[in-house]
C-alpha cells in the first residue's frame, strides 16, 4: 500500500515510516499542510496519515478541502487532541478514523488495513455468525443488529479487526477505555467475560492467549483444522 505520511514531528516520522516500511508499506512523507494538499491532489496514494496540527494548512483544512474536491482516500487522523469535540469535528470533516497520540503501531496497521479494505469494496469482517459492518459500525449475528453495551461492543468490534489474530490485552484496553483512570487493569477480563456468554451459539469463540492477549475463533474453521 502506498501512504502518504503527514506529520510535522520528525522524530515521529522518521520512526513510524520505518515501520511502516518494515511491514510492507510504501511511505511518502510531508510534514506541511499545503505541501500534503499538493501531494495528494497530484499523486496516487492508498491512504493517508493525517496529522492535525500542522504548519501551513491546519490537518481539518486540509481534510476539508479534499473532501469538497470529491476524493474519497481512505483518511486516517492521528493527533494528540483527546477530546471527544475534536474526535467529533475530525470526523465530521471527513477522517474514516481517528486514532489518538500515543498510539501502537500494530493497531495503526490494522485500522490502515481496513481503511483501505473497505475503500475496496470490503465493508464487512465476519467470524461465525458475526458480521462487523464497517460502513455502518454495527455488528450483525446473523441478519439481526447485536445489541449490547458500548464498551462490550467496542470490545467485539476490536477482536472482529483481526479475526483469528491475537489483540494484546493492553491495545484492547486504550481503545476500549481510552485514558479514563478508574478502569483498572482487570477490566478488560471482565468484559471478556461478559462478552463470552453473549456470543455464545454464534460460531465464534473467544479464546484467551495467556500473556498475549484475546482472540476471535471461527469455530467452523478450527473444526476443519482439528479433523483428520
Amino acid at each position: 500500500m502506498n501512504i502518504l505520511l503527514v506529520e510535522d514531528d520528525l522524530n515521529l516520522v522518521d520512526a513510524l515510516s520505518r515501520m511502516l516500511v518494515a511491514r510492507g508499506f510504501q511511505v511518502v512523507c510531508c510534514a506541511d499542510g499545503i505541501e500534503a494538499l499538493v501531494m495528494l491532489r497530484q499523486r496516487q496514494f492508498d491512504a493517508a496519515l493525517l496529522d492535525l496540527t500542522l504548519p501551513g494548512l491546519d490537518g481539518l483544512e486540509v481534510l476539508q478541502r479534499l473532501r469538497d474536491e470529491g476524493s474519497r482516500l481512505p483518511v486516517l487522523v492521528m493527533t494528540a487532541r483527546t477530546a471527544v469535540e475534536d474526535r467529533v469535528l475530525g470526523l465530521n470533516s471527513g477522517a474514516d478514523d481517528y486514532l489518538s497520540k500515543p498510539f501502537d503501531v500494530e493497531e495503526l496497521v490494522a485500522r490502515l488495513k481496513a481503511l483501505v479494505r473497505r475503500s475496496l469494496g470490503v465493508e464487512d469482517f465476519r467470524c461465525g455468525a458475526l458480521r462487523l459492518d464497517l460502513d455502518k459500525g454495527r455488528v450483525f449475528r446473523g441478519a439481526l443488529p447485536l445489541e449490547m453495551p458500548g464498551r462490550e461492543l467496542a470490545l467485539l468490534k476490536a477482536l472482529m479487526l483481526h479475526p483469528g489474530q491475537a489483540v494484546a490485552k493492553e491495545n484492547l484496553h486504550q481503545t476500549v477505555f481510552g485514558d479514563e483512570g478508574q478502569a483498572g487493569s482487570d477490566a478488560i477480563e471482565v468484559l471478556v467475560h461478559r462478552l463470552r456468554k453473549r456470543i455464545q451459539g454464534s460460531g465464534a469463540s473467544l479464546v484467551t492467549l495467556r500473556g498475549v492477549g484475546y482472540y476471535l475463533m471461527d469455530d467452523a474453521l478450527a473444526d476443519k483444522q482439528d479433523a483428520p
